[in-house]
């Protein structure tokens, strides 16, 4: 028999849970430790998911001192940067859900960290893997709508928005942009090659989540819960960005990219008061082109598949353990999303546009 990988969790939270589903589907992982800050979760969460050769933890230090090649972050947004430093610091290749971090200044330490120890830190973005966003990217780095240089993506959900940890500022750092809106922002962004972002515009409002007649929790919930935003990127290209946990409309509209030489427009494929956000299915993709002086839609037929996408990210991840890396989804890329949730945040408090400053990590 083949090497065995040996896995960590930090945090056993629901998301936690997908990750134990995903390793459990790969032969040669084994899960060995959790951890969670609140004593006793850890145990209560092995015997949950039958992890008979795991041990429970409630501080991730002590689990890290364990041999272990990989490790999944899936603790609280705030709790993302130091669980991710002290991993990487510990010699074990990182696994991190999105969003990345709370603020730029902790996503630039982690990537930093991350080149100055040599190991993996890979972001959770599992849209990617649904081969129709493959396409997407395809269909535009290859030309087919000449120069871009406006693009409008966002997702909103008429009734969707979370309760607990997600709304609390001290402990998820932001809401709808940061929660459901990076994934947006990563269809658009990763289409594009991710360009460098250079200043933001922002707005942000919470008048769903603080009334009470459409949140239970409304004295508790400090984040944003709708917010929009135009981004500048180099090149001269404009993002148009909008994301929403909660509205009295359908959709937010669809994803556009408008080209010298032709438009896409991607719809999502979800649908419902929870529906019109990227969460890893692509609903159609039109191109709308001229031919011969006429204007045409064309309908771009989709990859019919099967996948579950969060799987995929999981399985891919285990591949870069087995191969010595790269990240699939590197640390140093998904900075500059984490770049303009910052901004976002930033233009929005100040209400006026703000630059985007990304150092150089070397």
């Amino acid at each position: 028999m083949g090497k065995i990988y040996r896995i960590g969790i930090i945090g056993s939270g629901g998301i936690a849970g997908e990750h134990v589903r995903a390793y459990k589907r790969i032969e040669d992982v084994e899960i060995v430790g959790v951890a969670d800050i609140l004593p006793g979760r850890a145990e209560e969460f092995i015997k949950r998911w039958d992890l008979q050769q795991a041990k429970g933890f409630d501080d991730h230090r002590k689990m890290l001192e364990m041999e272990l090649d990989g490790v999944s972050i899936c603790t609280p947004n705030v709790a993302h940067y130091q669980t991710t430093i002290d991993s990487l610091r510990a010699g074990k290749h990182v696994m991190l859900e999105k969003p990345m971090s709370v603020t730029l200044e902790q996503a630039v330490e982690m990537v930093q960290v991350a080149k100055q120890t040599g190991n993996m830190l890979n972001i959770g973005f599992q849209p990617r893997y649904d081969p129709n966003m493959g396409l997407i990217k395809d269909l535009v780095q290859k030309g087919q709508l000449g120069k871009v240089y406006y693009v409008e993506t966002g997702g909103g959900r008429r009734r969707g928005m979370p309760g607990g940890t997600f709304i609390r500022q001290e402990i998820a750092g932001a809401g709808a942009m940061a929660d459901i809106g990076c994934y947006s922002l990563d269809l658009a962004l990763n289409t594009l090659g991710y360009p460098k972002p250079l200043t933001v515009s922002a707005y942000t409002s919470n008048y769903f989540g603080t009334n009470p007649k459409y949140h239970p929790e409304a004295d508790r919930f400090d984040v944003e819960d709708f917010g929009v935003a135009i981004v500048r990127f180099e090149n001269d290209l404009v993002l148009n960005f909008k994301t929403s946990w909660a509205m009295h409309m359908d959709t937010l509209g669809a994803t556009m990219f408008l080209g010298t030489d032709a438009g896409m427009k991607v719809l999502p494929g979800s649908r419902g008061p929870w529906g019109g956000v990227w969460d890893g299915n692509v609903g159609a993709v039109s191109i709308f082109h001229d031919i011969q002086g006429h204007h045409t839609e064309s309908i771009i037929p989709l990859i019919d598949h099967k996948l579950s996408v969060f799987e995929e990210k999981i399985k891919d991840f285990v591949r870069a353990l087995r191969e010595g890396g790269p990240a699939p989804i590197p640390g140093e890329q998904i900075l500059r999303n984490q770049a303009i949730l910052d901004g976002i945040l930033r233009s929005s408090q100040t209400k006026r546009e703000v630059e985007i400053h990304i150092p150089d990590i070397g």
